[in-house]
């Protein structure tokens, strides 16, 4: 372009058009994508809670995770969050005059695999206060992430065989015949190793709690 000249161009997409009746807006295919959570957190998961030797009762906790038709759910992710074994947890706005415990993490992370199951080690917590002081019975807190979800799905694991579970404040809140789903159940012949499984949704949904 010789120097001095000045170029300039118009563009027609800037221009309004009206809309032509013999156009329809027709939807294309969809497909839920990601989260991958094997691939992003596959070197972060924390399957064991407690270290060896810790005091406390030591547990192992196994179930499934699993949709409507009962069908696994490959690639969910579990986040655990509890007390020890003194009902204290491992964080500073703790305050209750309760023994920490080295090694002690409270924060547990779980991947299912193909079949929707998951494994995660840890040991028994002991009671904490709720809302107003009042103590809950032992219980992990959970939260489930998984492709589709736009927000995590929250519950609470407690123990068979719990006295404090009939006084608990949240568990009071839940339906008698539902509160089966918040309880794991015990395996027989294996006296540390529970079962508890997550059911998204169906006859048998679990309690999801809102957050």
């Amino acid at each position: 372009m010789p120097m001095g000249t000045i170029s300039i161009s118009f563009c027609e997409a800037g221009i309004p058009r009206p809309l032509r009746d013999d156009l329809k807006l027709t939807p294309t295919g969809s497909q839920t994508v990601g989260p991958y959570f094997q691939i992003g957190l596959g070197g972060m998961l924390i399957p064991a809670v407690a270290a060896p030797g810790m005091e406390g009762s030591r547990i192992t906790i196994r179930g499934r995770v699993t949709d409507a038709d009962q069908e696994p759910i490959p690639d969910a992710l579990l986040e655990t969050w509890q007390s020890n074994a003194a009902g204290k947890y491992t964080h500073p706005e703790d305050a209750q005059d309760k023994p920490l415990q080295a090694g002690f993490l409270g924060f547990g992370r779980v991947a299912t695999d193909d079949d929707g199951a998951f494994s995660l080690t840890t040991i028994r917590p002991g009671r904490v206060p709720g809302l107003g002081g009042a103590l809950q019975a032992p219980h992990i807190a959970v939260s489930i992430f998984m492709r589709g979800l736009l927000r995590q799905l929250v519950t609470r694991i407690y123990f068979p065989d719990e006295p404090s579970n009939e006084d608990d404040p949240v568990l009071g809140l839940v339906h008698p015949e539902r509160r089966a789903t918040l309880i794991a159940k015990k395996i027989s012949g294996s006296a540390d190793t529970l079962e508890w499984n997550v059911y998204c949704a169906g006859e048998q949904e679990t309690v999801f709690f809102d957050f």
